[in-house]
């Protein structure tokens, strides 16, 4: 849990930025652990690899012909996801550069795509509004299961050992059992973009398209706490926690990266925060252990690098 002294302040120098993509940037992983490498997705088609220290381009993945929507990283950063308007899942070596297998089914563009945690399984969520499950161990380009239950387009995934969690347009957040085989759905009432667990998966971090983010009780669905002053209507935007659970991460339509404190959820200074990209941010994700470092995305066609001043 987060120390008594409260979160630490959000990393707000910028160290650098990555500029390499023609157009919109949708996505930007970390890669697993403590590497300093990230991946980025965008309008252009193409999938960036990055050093996230030095800010250069190591090597360009480009076998979509569509716009990439989402990317996922296996747990050992030897290969991985990425997903768009193809209707297919593009599975990646990253020593080679190539595609190692292609999962088509979907039939629309694919908003998400996530690994489980030993990247046997990816599971791919569909403006169709289907989940597919798909066996990485397997030779078969037939998915495993497919999940049917949302009326409108999944926007968001996250798959564990025991639980898929899905967020729809539907305005619900659908939690999968895999052992119980058991569905809950958590109606919250307006598009869900982003779904995002607590590291003990008791709590959810649901963003909305209501200018809402939302934590969210896992057992039982009721709202734990509720976080506003940014503006998200019309784009997915994806909060985050910050580092050691401490704090809520946001970027919105108007270019701000907004903080808040888990617990009280009060704003983080500064309020408002400065403006860091001209366009919506499309992606926020903190680094998986260095506390002083996150990434966000934005249309504006650039990933940005922030630290704490060393």
């Amino acid at each position: 849990m987060a120390p008594s002294r409260g979160p630490l302040p959000l990393a707000r120098n910028l160290h650098v930025t990555l500029d390499g993509h023609k157009g919109p940037v949708n996505v930007a992983r970390y890669a697993k652990g403590s590497a300093k490498y990230i991946l980025t997705g965008g309008q252009d088609r193409t999938v960036r690899l990055w050093n996230a220290s030095l800010g250069t381009e190591i090597k360009a993945f480009t076998a979509h012909g569509y716009e990439v929507l989402s990317i996922s990283v296996a747990h050992d950063n030897a290969k991985f996801a990425s997903s768009g308007g193809d209707r297919s899942v593009f599975v990646w070596d990253v020593t080679t550069g190539t595609t190692t297998r292609r999962l088509p089914g979907h039939m629309g563009k694919i908003h998400a795509v996530e690994f489980n945690e030993d990247a046997s399984v990816l599971a791919s969520g569909s403006f169709d509004s289907t989940v597919r499950l798909w066996d990485m161990r397997a030779q078969s380009r037939a998915p495993i299961q497919i999940l049917e239950e949302a009326r409108d387009a999944i926007q968001a995934i996250h798959i564990d050992s025991t639980t898929i969690l899905t967020g729809s347009v539907d305005g619900y957040v659908r939690a999968y059992d895999l052992r119980q085989g058991e569905l809950r759905s958590d109606y919250i009432g307006h598009p869900v973009t982003a779904v995002v667990p607590t590291q003990d998966s008791q709590t959810l971090l649901v963003t909305t398209l209501d200018s809402h983010i939302r934590l969210i009780d896992a057992t039982n669905g009721k709202m734990l706490n509720d976080f506003t002053g940014h503006t998200n209507s019309s784009y997915r935007c994806r909060a985050c926690f910050g580092h050691g659970e401490a704090s809520i991460v946001c970027g919105d339509e108007n270019g701000m990266v907004w903080a808040w404190d888990l617990l009280d959820a009060k704003l983080l200074q500064p309020n408002p925060p400065p403006q860091v990209h001209s366009k919506v941010i499309t992606w926020t994700e903190h680094h998986p252990s260095d506390a002083g470092e996150m990434i966000t995305s934005s249309a504006d066609g650039t990933c940005k690098v922030w630290r704490h001043p060393a």
